[in-house]
């Protein structure tokens, strides 16, 4: 088991590093291809563009096939989009590359979190969400700043990497993962209308999913702008850029190995309420601080509660449904990137017209907010045992 979310990791490490490269990049890109910041903003929204479309086809289509032989189709195509990415030579061609990069994403990382409930223990399943997600966190912390790094000697040179990894992993799964036919041989002559029309009719499916979706477009809103404020206020280089993103890679790194278990210890929904309004009040002070040291301490506080509400939030939608996982962790991921498509592109407007980066954190907090009160009414949040209650009484 251990091998096989060693798998799970790595690929979600290649992937988010892919989908978050960009960033720390973004200010480089604008003087390559002598574009606005409006405009560079689309370099981030092709890939989650693509992801977010492609995604509600082939989550429930996995539901019906072998999910090692989808996961292997996916990491291919990514890999060779990526490496492409490298060679574009003017904004449109990127724009296209990182588009059917997304569309491949779109195809292999559904699969991991719909494997997981298949191949893990009912009990582990929080902690292999956890692990992961953590390829996601050790993505920002180690992959996003190696990339800062590499860019110094050339921006093609951490596409490059990407895709020759990718190609790595694509072996490793081919001989690691065992097969993953269909749960339900029924499944496999549903149709896609069907299959998120069972899901959607799930008590609180409907305003959960509209929660996760808004709490995606906040949450990117803030990220893809980072290194755009980071470069403008503070006129940090992109290899300082991804230093500052080590913190905040860390903070998400050590929430995803270890909350796991605070999680367990005192509740999915209290740990859900106490991250969400700390990280609420963290966003709100983030573009008021006095210096990068600051900065760098409330990231890393930022991404500590992050890499503790994302495998909740991950672990509650799957308990949906135990028949169309492939659908939920589609239509979870398709509403993410929808929402990166969003954030990213008011965030964009916001920056350029309208206060800057905090016009950027505003939009952030009221996502949060709103995507706050929207979990909480769904009903999917489960309540605290009587056990728990005792304890807490006592």
């Amino acid at each position: 088991m251990k091998t096989k979310l060693s798998v799970f990791f790595f690929t979600m490490f290649v992937i988010g590093t892919d989908t978050f490269i960009v960033s720390p990049l973004l200010p480089t890109l604008r003087k390559v291809y002598q574009i606005s910041v409006e405009s560079s903003g689309w370099i981030v929204s092709a890939y989650a563009l693509g992801y977010a479309l492609f995604a509600l086809v082939t989550g429930p289509v996995s539901d019906g096939l072998n999910r090692k032989t989808v996961m292997i189709a996916g990491m291919t195509s990514f890999a060779v989009f990526s490496f492409l990415c490298g060679f574009a030579s003017h904004y449109w061609l990127m724009i296209l590359l990182r588009f059917l990069s997304g569309v491949s994403a779109a195809i292999t990382s559904p699969q991991i979190w719909a494997a997981i409930p298949q191949l893990v223990p009912k009990n582990k399943i929080l902690k292999a969400m956890g692990i992961a997600t953590a390829g996601l966190a050790v993505s920002q912390m180690l992959g996003v700043p190696t990339g800062s790094y590499l860019a110094a000697f050339g921006w093609p040179i951490p596409f490059i990497v990407i895709g020759v990894s990718s190609f790595l992993l694509v072996i490793l799964i081919a001989f690691v993962l065992p097969s993953m036919p269909a749960v339900h041989s029924q499944q496999k002559s549903s149709s896609i209308y069907q299959r998120y029309r069972t899901l959607l009719s799930e008590r609180g499916a409907k305003v959960a999913f509209l929660a996760y979706f808004i709490f995606q477009s906040g949450n990117f809103a803030a990220f893809s702008f980072i290194g755009t404020w980071l470069s403008d206020q503070f006129d940090l280089s992109v290899a300082r850029i991804g230093t500052v993103i080590l913190f905040i890679g860390l903070g998400n790194t050590l929430s995803s190995f270890f909350s796991s278990g605070l999680v367990q210890k005192i509740g999915i929904k209290t740990s859900f309420i106490s991250g969400m309004l700390l990280v609420i009040l963290l966003y709100m002070s983030l573009p008021f601080l006095p210096n990068l040291y600051a900065v760098r301490a409330t990231y890393f506080l930022i991404f500590f509660l992050l890499g503790m509400l994302f495998p909740i939030m991950m672990s509650v939608l799957q308990s949906l449904s135990v028949t169309v996982r492939g659908t939920i962790s589609s239509l979870a991921n398709s509403s993410m990137y929808f929402g990166t498509t969003i954030g990213s592109s008011f965030a964009g407007v916001l920056y350029a017209g309208a206060g800057g980066f905090r016009g950027v954190c505003v939009l952030t907090v009221l996502c949060f907010i709103l995507s706050f009160g929207l979990f909480l009414k769904s009903g999917i949040l489960p309540e605290p045992k009587r056990s728990e209650l005792k304890k807490e009484t006592v």
